[in-house]
């Protein structure tokens, strides 16, 4: 049997109390059943020493993981000065967890590692299931997925999110046990008898002409067209080059990310800009190869909705009759941004499709990952601007 539940505290005036009180609450939702694993999320706001202390004093015996987030997401409500748990008892499944380090000196090393902590930790075996909890401020993001599949395989089943910072865009945390960390990746493999479905989708559609990148460097991306790779957003919002790098770009361009098509996706796959330079390189969330056809894209918020309430029905409908018990959301921060006070819209649409009374949680990420469309059997790809979920039913 498994269960879930779900807590949130937003006690900005004792840090330590309020990583306490939400993994209380969540823990109390259990019914006298031991948490086997806590999901934890947190505002920067709070010291996450004290917050994971907290946590901890609340379930002694449990696994621990999670990290600093860019917004906290439960079954009721949105937050952005929360601390938010998901406790989970089973006994059913196993979960075992494992941790890669230096995301930013070698992402697919830390990728790798990750995974192969979690199969080391394991006993030698390979899970049912991989999530995964990044670094969302360092590294390459698609180098990190790749790392990981280079050790469970390149069809497995791996979903996730990238932590964030409250929209700072300095420096994310990741929980790991009694841990916190930066510049590392996360892992939590689940091993039994479980469903499970994944739900990918994003909205956004392209605009203008294709363009070609002609110079990229890892996640720099230097020349679109021959140009410096600023030109686009310069063209587009008719601002000088100096006043786009003035502030990270990310908090301009959230609704115009670029998109590149990728085989068997009727959507293009997003990337989004983070930071630029004088130069008029653009730092992505991930890398784009050079000689990639890349599209500037644009949300709408209805259109956003609706991607994501198809997201939650093929999950749904992917656990073949199972009961679902609990919802991971992870969900990209340019969504929250578009979508503004109607964000509540989009996690209500995903409760309703499916199940109103099944625990929900998760986080606003700086970058998700999962395999296209959510298709089971098919390769994880970094994401961005996508809602990303996982449900897990019996």
């Amino acid at each position: 049997m498994t269960k879930a539940g779900v807590g949130l505290s937003q006690n900005l005036d004792d840090h330590r109390k309020a990583g306490f009180e939400a993994a209380s609450q969540a823990v109390e939702k259990l019914g006298g059943l031991a948490p086997s694993i806590l999901f934890c999320f947190s505002s920067i706001k709070y010291n996450q020493e004290e917050v994971l202390r907290g946590i901890r004093e609340a379930a002694p015996a449990a696994s621990i993981v999670g990290g600093s987030a860019a917004g906290e997401i439960t079954s009721w409500s949105t937050v952005f000065d929360g601390v938010n748990v998901l406790a989970i008892s089973s006994n059913s499944i196993r979960f075992v967890t494992g941790v890669g380090k230096g995301v930013s000196k070698d992402s697919f090393k830390a990728g790798t590692a990750a995974a192969k902590d979690v199969v080391s930790n394991s006993g030698g075996k390979k899970p049912n299931l991989f999530i995964m909890l990044p670094d969302g401020m360092t590294g390459n993001g698609a180098a990190i997925v790749d790392g990981i599949k280079s050790v469970l395989g390149e069809n497995a089943p791996i979903i996730g999110g990238s932590l964030g910072d409250d929209y700072f865009f300095k420096k994310t945390f990741e929980y790991h046990q009694d841990q916190v960390l930066t510049d590392s990746v996360v892992g939590v493999g689940l091993y039994g008898s479980f469903e499970y479905g994944f739900g990918i989708k994003h909205g956004w559609e392209p605009v203008g002409l294709p363009l070609k990148v002609t110079k990229a460097d890892g996640v720099k991306l230097q020349e679109v067209d021959g140009k410096p790779a600023l030109k686009v957003y310069e063209d587009y919002f008719g601002k000088e080059a100096a006043e786009l790098v003035r502030e990270p770009l990310a908090r301009m361009a959230y609704t115009y990310p670029l998109g590149l098509a990728v085989e068997g996706s009727d959507e293009l796959l997003i990337r989004d800009p983070v930071i630029a330079n004088e130069k008029g390189e653009i730092t992505m969330a991930s890398a784009i190869p050079e000689g990639t056809t890349i599209r500037l894209m644009i949300g709408d918020r209805d259109k956003a909705i609706v991607a994501a309430k198809k997201a939650a029905q093929v999950a749904r409908e992917q656990l073949e009759g199972a009961e679902p018990k609990f919802i991971l959301m992870f969900n990209c921060m340019a969504r929250n941004r578009l979508l503004g006070v109607r964000c509540h819209e989009e996690n209500e649409t995903v409760s309703q499709a499916i199940g109103s009374g099944v625990p929900m949680s998760g986080f606003y990420t700086y970058g998700e990952q999962g395999p296209l469309l959510g298709k089971k059997g098919t390769p994880a790809y970094f994401h961005n601007e996508t809602m990303t979920l996982l449900v897990v039913g019996e």
